[in-house]
């Protein structure tokens, strides 16, 4: 199917180099410095490649220095990016280190990181106790997996714009409490409450230095930073490129891209609560996606109103308007068109806030994260709720979820067979597909595990064959 102008317009920003680059249309709504209203003909569901074809050819030269020169090509990088001040400014905390960063904060940051990281163990705790080993019988044995945590974890934090101790809290308690034994946080020129975090987090370690050359540190292991199994976490376009290149020497969370927002209202809905979500969501970076979805044309007014207010006194008003501008509105026939809008798109975040709003969003099947009702704000989901807030974006909720304890989990499988009679037909249908396939030595593997008579037919079988 051709794309439609607004797929095509979504995806030609993704791969331009100019990143305010904005829709050949604009719909009701832009003028006036609210969300552009477009028809729900123009929703498309595409997923689009995260990873920049230009910050990927630069991952490739960060990452092959780093694997072949180790902590030395780290630091050279870190300095020449703004990471570090030199290459013998302190890049490595240790754990002592972080815990007088946090020893530093005044005891109400103290408790407020605590009291998250409290809130999203417990939930990822639950998690890790629905996944347990299992055992069951087969003929002529048992069977079963068992499940187990990877022996290290690298954690990233992005460091740019602001600080996101929340993030270190995410990724570094969730790997705790799948039962990692190693977990370390990268983070370039950490906050006091980023390596509080750290601390509360039980991290051993943060590695100082941001981008590509901190996700080859990771995955490679250089001097003082052990080689991780896996590396989770958000960061830029070039920590999204040095990712999607090091997945396979480790495995990754995800390839995530800008954050959005989606909100389904109905006329029940309060729209200046609407807009301060929305631009809740516009603020973290200009290629934000804010996304309306209402079944009343008077709300979309309302809201887009409300956001051009709040736009007025917002102190980061200036990123949250090019998000705006870059998102939309879109008018549907009634509840059921607008969950169908949503599937199609696969948000990272879901906001419900319509009448029933639970069983609204019981019907929507392809989202990061659900917020069912006007309470559940998603900033309550960002800053540790419970659930996490590392999640799937640019339609790829279509087929895959947010960071939870499963990412840092693996089930091995096992069978024993003990009684070799009971497990007689097993063997004679290995013998049998082996040979189908075409694979003689696979078949005679399985015949030296049959009883007496069959592999004398067995034998006879094969000695014809020969």
């Amino acid at each position: 199917r051709a794309p439609t102008p607004l797929q095509r317009d979504l995806g030609a920003r993704i791969a331009s180099a100019d990143p305010t680059a904005s829709m050949a249309e604009d719909g009701a709504g832009a003028s006036s410095g609210g969300l552009r209203v477009v028809g729900v003909g123009d929703v498309g569901g595409e997923v689009h490649d995260p990873v920049d074809a230009k910050a990927r050819t630069a991952a490739e030269g960060i990452l092959a220095d780093v694997r072949a020169q180790g902590m030395g090509a780290v630091l050279r990088h870190a300095t020449r990016l703004g990471d570090l001040e030199d290459a013998a400014a302190k890049h490595i905390y240790t754990r002592d280190d972080l815990k007088e960063a946090y020893d530093a904060l005044d005891s109400a940051e103290q408790q407020l990181l605590v009291r998250t990281a409290e809130r999203v163990r417990f939930f990822a705790a639950a998690q890790r106790d629905a996944v347990t080993d299992i055992e069951v019988p087969i003929p002529g044995g048992v069977a079963g997996h068992r499940v187990a945590p990877v022996a290290a974890a690298g954690c990233y934090a992005p460091g740019g714009r602001y600080p996101l101790p929340s993030s270190v809290i995410m990724t570094a308690v969730t790997a705790r409490a799948a039962g990692v034994p190693a977990v370390w946080v990268a983070s370039p020129r950490p906050a006091p409450a980023t390596l509080a975090a750290a601390h509360v987090a039980e991290a051993d370690g943060l590695l100082a230095v941001g981008g590509a050359q901190a996700i080859g540190a990771l995955a490679y292991g250089v001097e003082g930073i052990p080689k991780v199994d896996v590396i989770v976490g958000p960061g830029n376009k070039w920590v999204t490129a040095a990712k999607s290149l090091v997945a396979g020497v480790c495995a990754i969370d995800m390839l995530a891209g800008p954050s959005e927002v989606l909100v389904i209202v109905d006329d029940s809905a309060d729209a200046d609560t609407v807009a301060a979500d929305l631009l809740a969501q516009a603020e973290h970076d200009t290629e934000a996606r804010p996304i309306l979805v209402s079944t009343s044309d008077t709300m979309i007014g309302e809201v887009n109103a409300k956001i051009a207010q709040r736009l007025s006194e917002l102190p980061t008003a200036e990123t949250a308007r090019e998000a705006v501008a870059k998102g939309f509105a879109v008018k549907v026939a009634d509840v059921g068109e607008a969950v169908r809008v949503s599937d199609q798109i696969a948000p990272e975040h879901l906001e419900v806030q319509t009448v029933d709003a639970r069983a609204v969003g019981l019907n929507c099947t392809n989202y990061g994260a659900l917020f069912v009702g006007s309470l559940a704000a998603e900033v309550l989901g960002d800053y540790g709720a419970g659930p996490n807030h590392v999640l799937p974006t640019g339609g790829t909720a279509r087929y895959c979820g947010g960071l939870s304890v499963n990412t840092f989990l693996r089930v091995r499988t096992f069978m024993e067979l003990t009684d070799a009679a009971a497990a007689q037909e097993t063997v004679r249908d290995a013998v049998a597909l082996a040979r189908v396939e075409g694979l003689e030595g696979h078949a005679r593997a399985a015949e030296c595990r049959l009883a007496a008579a069959d592999a004398e037919d067995g034998n006879a079988a094969k000695r014809r064959r020969v």
